[in-house]
């Protein structure tokens, strides 16, 4: 088999992937959480703004105790994201089957809750019982939510399909037919739920999500924290988006939930009044640094194409589409260059659009590790925020420097590739002349 057939087979198993409804099912329904996640962003960015003295100033405006109101956001938002989760990944493949999603979310949100540790023990030994604990729907639940939201859309789509429960008169009203139907699956959903219970407290003394947690997800972030996984998921981004295949959807709906936990745990760190900096439990591979850092102007860092097509672009083709995609650009929009230039399947883009955000992966890694950038904890700025701007809010004037390096570096890495296809584009005009 040839290169060419090899890499087509890739294509054609990565398009496959991406048609798997779980998989369509996590994209989707980690867009629906970009509400919760935003707005707790922008209060736990006002809590904590990266301006020096902002602490003292607000304290003296506002008494000391100024940001509990502000905490109290994020820890509704971020501290059950689990649970956030597991009901918006249910409506959406639920509902993408043409069902009633909003009665498969509650279903999986109590069967979640059935699953969760029984009991708090608190620091002086003391045992809490009857509450949702937050550790566990927050970060450390997030595989255990995306599993529970599976096998829940599964159980309801099925039963629903087939018809296996109560059927009632055609007279009978649409609300109350649904309630009805959701009645079999749910009590499936409820009775595996509370094998599940009983297996991991029994037998084991513990819990679903704790052992999911140890079993699954601290491996699976320990190998999203390296340097080597960081330039696998970043650079099959861009050879899928190079091909056709929207990279960010395909691989962002495997690792996100990791890189999410990664940068949640960062700011459990915070919580706990420990420094990122130069802390080995600190996770350097986060959700930010892909979204901001990797993605200036978009997948690709296509802002530095812009900026050397600006610097080197003759033809006419390439001059107006520059114009045309620039302001879109500044708010990380690049369909007008990804399908208009085009990337895609463009032999004179593939190697700076693959090479061009895994540099920038490897500078801001490196930052990080040599202390001159903090790791992210959840703070998070929307992913229309320009760059600059979005490193600036996120890690102060540091953050503003690496976003200006990694562009600096892309357009640099782009000008060559840009200017052989330009002088392309040239010749072709005077042919066509």
């Amino acid at each position: 088999m040839n290169k060419d057939a090899m890499f087509n087979k890739f294509l054609e198993v990565m398009n496959r992937f991406a048609q798997i409804k779980a998989i369509v099912a996590i994209k989707d329904g980690f867009i629906m959480t970009t509400p919760f996640t935003i707005c707790g962003s922008l209060f736990l960015l006002i809590a904590c703004l990266p301006i020096p003295g902002w602490e003292e100033f607000m304290s003296g405006m506002f008494g000391k105790d100024w940001a509990a109101p502000l905490f109290a956001v994020s820890g509704g938002t971020f501290s059950a994201l689990a649970l956030i989760i597991v009901v918006c990944n249910t409506y959406k493949y639920v509902a993408n089957e043409g069902l009633d999603g909003i009665t498969a979310a509650g279903l999986a949100m109590s069967a979640f809750i059935i699953i969760m540790p029984p009991e708090l023990v608190l620091e002086d030994g003391q045992i809490v019982g009857n509450i949702i604990p937050k550790n566990w729907v927050g970060s450390n639940g997030i595989i255990t939510a995306l599993i529970v939201a599976y096998v829940t859309s599964r159980i309801y789509c099925y039963c629903v399909k087939n018809h296996i429960g109560i059927k009632m008169p055609e007279s009978v009203p649409e609300g109350v037919v649904r309630a009805f139907e959701a009645l079999t699956p749910g009590f499936f959903i409820f009775t595996l739920a509370s094998f599940v219970w009983g297996v991991c407290h029994f037998a084991g003394n513990t819990s679903a999500p704790e052992l999911m947690f140890s079993m699954i997800q601290v491996p699976l972030q320990s190998l999203s924290d390296t340097i080597a996984g960081g330039t696998i998921i970043v650079g099959l981004q861009s050879v899928l988006f190079w091909a056709g295949i929207h990279g960010p959807n395909v691989v962002g709906g495997v690792v996100n939930p990791m890189l999410i936990a990664n940068s949640l745990d960062n700011q459990a760190l915070l919580d706990a009044g420990q420094a990122l900096i130069g802390n080995p439990a600190a996770k350097l591979m986060t959700i930010q640094v892909t979204d901001v850092f990797v993605k200036s102007g978009g997948c690709g860092l296509t802002m530095g194409l812009l900026i050397a097509s600006y610097i080197v672009a003759k033809s006419e083709q390439l001059g107006s589409l520059t114009k045309m995609a620039t302001m879109p650009a500044i708010f990380n929009i690049n369909e007008p260059v990804i399908f208009g230039l085009p990337i895609v399947f463009n032999p004179f883009m593939l190697v700076p659009f693959i090479l061009v955000p895994v540099v920038a992966f490897w500078v801001t890694y490196g930052a990080m590790m040599v202390g001159f950038l903090s790791p992210m904890g959840a703070i998070q700025v929307p992913w229309t925020t320009p760059p600059v701007i979005a490193g600036l809010l996120l890690d102060g004037w540091q953050g503003a420097v690496i976003q200006v390096i990694n562009l600096v570096l892309a357009t640099a890495i782009y000008l060559p590739f840009v200017k052989k296809m330009d002088n392309n584009m040239v010749e072709e005009e005077k042919e066509a002349a």
